[in-house]
């Protein structure tokens, strides 16, 4: 919507995707400004409320801001001591502005929120102060006016009704017809003019900043459309044909770190970061640098802050000039989850990245496997979820999520050895729609297979085993379900045509049914795990070459 920077509907979620501004703002301006040209160069203003800062997200992104120095970030806090179930003092006690000046913020205490001079006073001073955030304590009374309301929780969030209204009007004095602006006020209020002349000025300087660096310019443009370069489509080709030829047998955690290094040299609009975890969840890639108090550099340290973290992505990309990545243990995403449903509701470009994806990540156990959480994932609309099942695939996810324009996507990766599968020219052009035909059945098939991540070789070797007995079987690779159900209809039965099928995924069975219809079966795991190795997991919840062939020809009859 123009002119609403964000969706903050759940609380603590602004002042974070605040943060995620400020951070763009001084990053982009360490990339892009030259002596004399400014062109980046803006303060970001936000207003809390009590239970904004009461959300544990609003304390992760503080205290990062607070570290960083992001001296060009104001927070007006409208402190009224006002929730919907009462005074917060029962249950919000503490010292804000101590707790805010212990994060490294320029506080600015105790100011009237509802004297204007006083505000203009403290908005000054927040905007002289250049090396720290600043927090306005604005002390208000909610509902000021209303006979028996204000101060209360009455006028949080109900209409205040026709008698409390006429009592705030007479102790305003005001006399206007509801929704009735006086000239007076409205042109008081009125901007235009001035937001005319701010944005004129800034066209000029850009323009003669375009012409003393040409290219800097239309780089700076191209990022802020959140366009790609003129070449990416053949070149994202490019890179699927060099992981294809390599042919490696590796982790898809570490095919994803690949990719990164073949995207970023074309991609310099990349933020990557990671909740403390980065040389497991290996999202740096060569020559990248920490974002610190100096602000070059193109990757964030988060900390242990994973829905901070991800919520500061949202805000980075709303911002514009950047692709924000953000990574964590698979199993952890449940911390961020909410933050990663505003990007897909807000339908902004930000990569998700997941590791340690399933029980192969063995001993560390029930706590740390993901039985749950890819299918939860594919539950938030408008989220694209990868599981790829080679690098090949991994890389493809990679190419897709950064060429998506109108959402977010998840990439579900592994921790073990994942084999390497080989495909014709025709398959590699099929991968990034979701689902396409792997390894054909020797004959006309009698079953299908699908399968993915982890378990596609799972699904090549039954195959095998059932080939020698007779049974030809079709096996489906289905890295990304949201992609293949946005094929048309006819390509969709042209993969799964009408044939028995058996769905095998290491994780919640719940949402394979529709692909496996009443009459097939879903190899999955529908309890926690277990810890011990990987290799006693795997037979121990029926992820066998025996047990999947067996489950074919079950349902075969």
């Amino acid at each position: 919507t123009p002119g609403v920077e964000t969706t903050t509907g759940p609380l603590g979620q602004g002042i974070a995707n605040a943060v995620g501004m400020a951070i763009a703002e001084r990053t982009l301006a360490a990339q892009f400004n030259r002596p004399g040209f400014d062109v980046v160069d803006h303060k970001t203003w936000v207003f809390v409320g009590d239970g904004c800062l009461m959300e544990g997200v609003s304390h992760e992104v503080s205290s990062l801001a607070g570290t960083l120095g992001l001296g060009k970030l104001n927070v007006v806090w409208d402190d009224n001591g006002i929730s919907i179930d009462g005074k917060v003092a029962e249950w919000f006690g503490e010292d804000v502005c101590a707790r805010y000046e212990a994060y490294g913020w320029h506080v600015v205490r105790d100011v009237d929120g509802h004297d204007p001079s006083a505000l203009d006073a403290a908005m000054k001073l927040a905007a002289a102060e250049t090396t720290r955030p600043t927090l306005i304590q604005a002390k208000t009374v909610i509902g000021k006016g209303a006979p028996k309301k204000q101060g209360t929780e009455g006028c949080h969030g109900a209409p205040l009704g026709a008698e409390e209204i006429e009592g705030v009007r007479a102790a305003m004095g005001w006399t206007h017809a509801p929704f009735e602006i006086p000239d007076d006020v409205y042109a008081a209020w009125d901007r235009t003019t001035r937001g005319g002349e701010l944005s004129g000025n800034w066209e000029t300087r850009f323009h003669a900043y375009a012409e003393a660096h040409p290219d800097l310019a239309a780089e700076f443009g191209r990022r802020m459309a959140h366009g790609l370069p003129g070449d990416f489509e053949a070149f994202a080709e490019a890179t699927l044909d060099a992981v294809a030829t390599a042919a490696e047998t590796i982790a898809t955690r570490k095919a994803s770190q690949n990719a990164l290094n073949l995207l970023a040299p074309a991609l310099p609009e990349f933020l990557g970061g990671s909740a403390d975890l980065t040389h497991s969840n290996l999202t740096n890639y060569k020559g990248q640098t920490p974002i610190t108090r100096d602000a070059a550099g193109d990757a964030v340290l988060y900390g242990v802050r994973e829905f901070g973290m991800t919520a500061i992505a949202n805000g980075a990309a709303l911002h514009g000039g950047f692709l924000p990545y953000v990574a964590t243990f698979l199993v952890f995403s449940d911390y961020a989850r909410n933050a990663v449903r505003m990007s897909a509701l807000m339908k902004q470009k930000v990569v998700h990245v997941y590791t340690h994806d399933s029980i192969g990540l063995g001993e560390d156990g029930p706590t740390h496997q993901p039985v749950e959480h890819v299918e939860s994932l594919r539950l938030i609309p408008n989220l694209d979820v990868w599981r790829p099942c080679d690098a090949v695939e991994t890389q493809a996810a990679w190419n897709s999520a950064v060429s998506r324009a109108d959402g977010p996507s998840a990439l579900a990766l592994s921790r073990q050895n994942l084999a390497h599968q080989p495909r014709s020219a025709a398959q590699l052009a099929e991968i990034s729609k979701g689902g396409y035909v792997l390894l054909e059945a020797n004959g006309a098939a009698k079953a299908v297979i699908v399968a993915t991540g982890s378990e596609v070789a799972l699904a090549i070797a039954a195959q095998k085993q059932l080939a020698e007995a007779g049974i030809p079987v079709r096996v489906v690779s289905m890295p990304c379900v949201e992609a293949f159900e946005r094929r048309p209809a006819a390509e969709q039965a042209a993969i799964l045509p009408n044939l028995p099928t058996v769905v095998v995924e290491a994780g919640s069975t719940r949402g394979w049914w529709k692909i496996a219809g009443r009459d097939g079966a879903v190899i999955g795991i529908d309890r926690f795990g277990e810890s011990a190795p990987e290799k006693a997991l795997w037979p121990l919840f029926g992820f066998t070459v025996d047990n999947v062939a067996a489950t074919v020809r079950r349902i075969l009859g």
